[in-house]
């Protein structure tokens, strides 16, 4: 027994010895604040500085940033006991306004292995370029964006948005409209923009026009001299839905209540080209009429049919779905969107899942 006590009292000494001939390495500081920096001034760089505080040499392994945007370089040759080191780490500011918290990461044989600096600060943004402002070119017209957004829109609700432009060209632009739906009225103002000045793209949007629900989009080109490109394109979108918010309690514990008996359906797995139906069953478990404005599939090779679009309270019917899997391979994973007149859940999405086999044996 005493034999036992004198061994392990003998390795603790040889272990606490061992820990005591350990480089130890000890930062200056281990956090900078840059401060307010500018962006355009470029990268900023900051030396942490160390000491081997330990018996042997320290030696550095790795030190990696928790960003592409920030660069570390080190001493790599052995620290020798008593002598110091430096750790460079520059942060690139080009991109990033706002401010910033990025962490360096060092590892090394010191007796506290890893270590953690930090660097912070705020970057202001540099001004932008006109071109920067303008980063759309279509033809010597350039545009602030290409894409007008109507975010919501009541169904028989009439909104208006528009784009700066800037021609910077040398001759005066006369921008006309092709592809121009009806529920969309689009004009240049002025209708001639002079070479060097400003002006703006207006679209009005009629919903009750649009007779559609949900998100839409349409695509608009915009012409000069007649010369239709196909590179010249406007997105013009919209999210079209019901106003709920002024319903009443009353109005609200009469509303319909849309209910599936299952929202997931798994094919499992079948044979490419194999065509999957399913028939999701929907009920009304509210007061007044369930009426399914759109049911819309995320892909083309899925088609929806709902039996029926307007149910009476209790009734049910179904969403017949089919999935073609020509051309389709491994793990597929699809969506289907029904929205309806129920105000606590007009959107709804049913799922369609399963994996198509290429190969002659299909696990059943």
């Amino acid at each position: 027994m005493k034999r036992l006590l004198t061994i392990a009292i003998a390795m603790m000494v040889a272990l606490v010895a061992s820990a005591q001939q350990k480089p130890v390495i000890v930062f200056s500081t281990d956090v900078h604040d840059f401060g307010e920096i500018q962006e355009a001034d470029g990268p900023v760089t900051f030396e942490f500085k160390y000491t081997n505080n330990g018996k042997t040499p320290l030696v550095i392994h790795n030190v990696q940033a928790s960003c592409g945007c920030t660069t570390p370089e080190w001493t790599r040759t052995p620290i020798q006991p008593k002598a110091s080191g430096s750790i460079k780490v520059t942060f690139n500011p080009q991109n990033r306004p706002g401010s910033f918290n990025k962490t360096i990461t060092v590892q090394s044989n010191s007796e506290n292995p890893v270590k953690t600096l930090r660097i912070s600060g705020n970057v202001l943004q540099r001004p932008k370029t006109k071109e920067e402002e303008y980063p759309v070119v279509m033809d010597g017209l350039r545009l602030a964006d290409s894409h007008i957004p109507f975010t919501k829109l009541a169904p028989n609700e009439v909104k208006s948005a528009e784009i700066k432009v800037w021609n910077n060209s040398e001759a005066d632009l006369t921008p006309s409209f092709l592809n121009v739906p009806q529920h969309i009225k689009i004009v240049s103002e002025p209708a001639t923009i002079k070479a060097g000045e400003m002006g703006i793209i207006i679209a009005n949007y009629d919903a009750s026009l649009k007779n559609d629900w949900g998100f839409v989009s349409d695509q608009v080109y915009v012409v000069f001299d007649e010369k239709k490109k196909y590179s010249n394109r406007l997105s013009i979108t919209a999210t079209i839905a019901e106003d709920f918010t002024k319903l009443s309690e009353e109005q609200l514990a009469k509303a319909p209540v849309i209910d599936f008996d299952d929202k997931n359906f798994d094919f499992g797995t079948v044979a490419q080209g194999t065509k999957v139906e399913h028939d999701y069953v929907v009920k009304n478990n509210g007061t007044e009429n369930l009426i399914i404005r759109k049911v819309k599939a995320s892909c083309g090779c899925t088609a929806v049919t709902p039996a029926k679009t307007v149910l009476a309270k209790g009734e049910s019917t179904t969403i017949h779905a089919t999935f073609d899997s020509r051309g389709k391979s491994g793990r597929q994973q699809k969506t289907i969107t029904v929205i309806s007149n129920d105000p606590k859940q007009s959107n709804i999405l049913l799922r369609i899942s399963g994996t198509v086999s290429t190969s002659s044996e299909v696990m059943k």
